[in-house]
Order: C-alpha cells, then structure tokens, then sequence
C-alpha cells in the first residue's frame, strides 16, 4: 500500500510468528494491510471472497482460487493467518463432517467442496459444504501435489477449528479449561517433525479417546498436507495446543498431572526407566497425565529427560527402538482412559 501525501510515513510492525504489517499514516485516516493481504493485491484477488463466493468450474491451473488453495497447501503462516486448511480425499473429510455432527460443532466448517469434473459428489458429503467446485484432471493434481489423483475423490477447503490455539494466540493460565475440556489424559509431543508421524500420533490419540495434545516447539503443523492425510482428519477432532514449556508446567501445576515420557531404556542413562506393563498403567490409571514423545532422531529434548518419569517398551528383539508412531500407538493404549 502506498501513501498518497507528501508527508505520510510507513512504519513497519512485526510481530512474533505472524506475518508482516505495514502501517500508513495520513490525515485523519489510519489503514492496515498484512503481507499476505498485499501479496494477494499484487495478485488481484481477495482471498475471503474467494472462499465464501469460489468459481463452479475451474480448468487453469492459473486460477486465483487454485493458487489461494496451492498456498494453503505450502505454506503454515498462510494457513494460519487465514484459519483454513485443505483436507485431501473423501475419508478424512466424512470423518471430520460425522465427528461434527455427532458434537454439533460448526467451528471447523467446510467452505467448499472441490471434486472432478463430471464425478458425482462422495456419499455423505452431498450436503456438507456450502458450495461445490468442479476442476479439470490438471487442476486437480495441482492441488493435490500428487501425480495421480486416481484416488482422490474429493477436497475439501475447510476452516481450521477454535480448539487449535497457537501460541501466537496469547496462552494465558486461566483459559487452560478451554484448553483441554478434559484434562486426564493429555499427548505432549516434543519436536515431532516428520508429519506422517505426527499425524499418525494425532489418529491414535483419538482412537484411543485422549483428551488433547500438547505440541512443545519444533513440531509440524497439524493442518500440513501430509500431517491431515496421515491424521485422517484428527487433526479436527481434538483440541490441539501449540505451547512452550512454560505453558506445559503451568498445565501441569493447575491440574496436577504427572509427566511421563517414553524412552529406550538402555545403560548409561543415569536415571531409572519404568517398564511399561499392565501394573504400571493400573498405577497410574486415576492419575491425571501427560505422556511425552519426542522425535525419532533425536528423542527426548533435555528438558524432558530431566522433569518427566520415563517409560518404556520391553522389547524381545535387538533393536534400540521403534518408531516413534509406533511407540506411541502401544502407549497411548496402554495408558488410555479407563471407565470412560
């Protein structure tokens, strides 16, 4: 944006994890413009009008709707300044419109529903969304970013749910029962970067009716493509806060929740290592907890070694240790709710 007077003046704002503002000051006018915002001027479209009003038929990859969509694909910031998401194939976006219709909950609702060009609308999805987009093969594999979208029925451009909070979002200590509804069984994933893993974790945790999860700095974004694809929509499915440690201790200080973490067990650790069997759990099991995860290279942060009680996974093989979505499906089982 440009100031129009001689004697206007910009000031640049920034601001942690959001994006770009630039500020123009004129004579009794104030206006504010975000990068994105300026990006898609540059563009010429307006990105919210294109989600409530998008085209009925799209052949070109060029469309300014397609590359709205492309870029909430790509890119985090994009999806979060603008609270949406692309959800990739029929099955998570029928798991996410049932889960919504079971709770009666329409914050996470679909803006549009994108399907090929001459395909009938999936089962179930018929009156889901609020519009129907149709697009050529090629525009399709574009938003896609798959080569062959033979099994890709359908996608669906969703908002992202109120019960994901960022830390961007301003945590404070007396919104945590907004947080987490319940707090018994909270998920705390330490720098999971990988999204398959990440999203495989997010699934097992609804299967296994955890109350949340707690994403420690460095772990990918929930709503990444391949995180929602591995996810199988959970990622809409249960509350998701992205927080520091800081956040994490006053959690566990207001709800009195014990920290566990899962780690091999092996010599020279310096510290004891709990086995994972069913007397443990039963130990535990009217214990209010949080189980921590760290990524497959390199595990646990130090922070997490030294403030949680470690766990693991008795194992009659020779290997080290097992991935860490695999891992934590067995934990996650093991430790879940009881009488629920």
């Amino acid at each position: 944006m440009q100031c129009n007077t001689s004697y206007s003046c910009s000031i640049l704002l920034l601001y942690p994890q959001t994006t770009l503002k630039r500020c123009c000051f004129q004579p009794n006018t104030i206006s504010v413009t975000s990068q994105s915002q300026q990006q898609e001027s540059k563009l010429g479209y307006d990105s919210e009008n294109l989600e409530n009003e998008p085209p009925k038929f799209i052949t070109s990859v060029s469309n300014p709707f397609v590359k709205h969509c492309v870029k909430l694909r790509n890119t985090s910031s994009y999806r979060r300044s603008h609270a949406s998401a692309l959800v990739i194939g029929s099955i998570p976006i029928r798991e996410i419109y049932r889960f919504q219709e079971s709770l009666q909950d329409e914050t996470a609702r679909m803006s549009c529903l994108i399907i090929p060009d001459k395909a009938e609308i999936p089962d179930g999805l018929d009156k889901s969304a609020a519009s129907i987009v149709r697009v050529s093969s090629v525009v399709m594999r574009k938003l896609s970013a798959l080569q062959s979208t033979d099994s890709v029925d359908a996608i669906a451009l969703m908002k992202i749910p109120a019960s994901f909070l960022g830390e961007e979002g301003n945590l404070k200590k007396a919104d945590f029962p907004k947080w987490f509804p319940l707090a018994q069984r909270i998920l705390v994933l330490d720098g999971i970067q990988d999204p398959g893993n990440l999203g495989t974790l997010l699934r097992s945790a609804v299967a296994f009716r955890w109350d949340g999860v707690f994403l420690l700095p460095g772990c990918c974004d929930p709503f990444n493509d391949k995180a929602l694809r591995a996810s199988r929509g959970a990622s809409f499915q249960l509350p998701i806060v992205s927080g520091s440690w800081n956040h994490l201790e006053a959690l566990k200080e207001e709800f009195q929740m014990k920290l566990l973490a899962g780690h091999p067990d092996h010599e020279g650790l310096g510290k004891r290592v709990c086995s994972l069997t069913p007397t443990f759990c039963d130990s535990v099991s009217d214990t209010p907890l949080c189980l921590i995860l760290g990524s497959e290279g390199s595990g646990l942060s130090e922070k997490s070694l030294q403030a949680c009680e470690l766990v693991s996974i008795a194992m009659a093989g020779e290997y080290e240790s097992l991935n860490v979505s695999v891992a934590g499906g067995i934990f996650l089982y093991m430790l879940q709710p009881k009488n629920r």
